[in-house]
């Protein structure tokens, strides 16, 4: 995706800059006549519309949207200064799970690793806000909660964890 969006962009910087060019060589007279200003002025509102076009047409959902299954389980986590509290210690494997996170005091990094300390997942944690992140896990075992986010003299203390167990049939 990056590739289309650069070569996008650099697409569209040179129609701007031969736009430009094109209204400079005007204002100096080589283009100079009695329809000048009036190009001028369809010139703007030609840009400024094909701007908006741009700008609208490259809005996107978010890609780390919440999953839309009925069968999502919502845990909750809440920190603070030195801690997570989690209201779920057993999560199913292959479930989608939609972590809700807050925060009582300052701004929190929120990580999920694995037992090797691999990230899986993460999501800033601010005052005032509930912050959400979808994850499924598909292996069961132990996963850590840690903060990445510099948070005061314990942020290495926070830390909490809990267990993805497989589901019976």
């Amino acid at each position: 995706m990056q590739p289309v969006v650069l070569l996008i962009s650099l697409i569209l910087m040179a129609v701007l800059s031969l736009v430009f060019w094109r209204a400079a060589r005007a204002s100096n007279g080589a283009e100079a006549g009695p329809n000048a200003n009036s190009k001028r002025a369809g010139l703007i509102w030609a840009m400024t519309i094909v701007g908006v076009i741009v700008a609208v047409g490259s809005l996107r959902p978010w890609p780390h949207a919440l999953a839309s299954t009925d069968d999502a389980i919502t845990v909750s986590i809440t920190s603070g200064q030195w801690w997570w509290d989690i209201d779920t210690v057993e999560i199913p494997v292959g479930t989608p799970i939609n972590f809700s996170a807050t925060t009582e005091d300052v701004t929190h990094g929120l990580g999920i690793y694995t037992s090797d300390l691999r990230l899986l997942t993460q999501v800033q944690v601010i005052p005032g806000y509930t912050t959400e992140v979808s994850y499924t896990f598909d292996e069961p075992g132990t996963y850590q909660v840690l903060c990445m986010e510099f948070c005061g003299v314990a942020h290495q203390d926070m830390v909490n964890e809990f267990e993805v167990v497989a589901v019976e049939d």
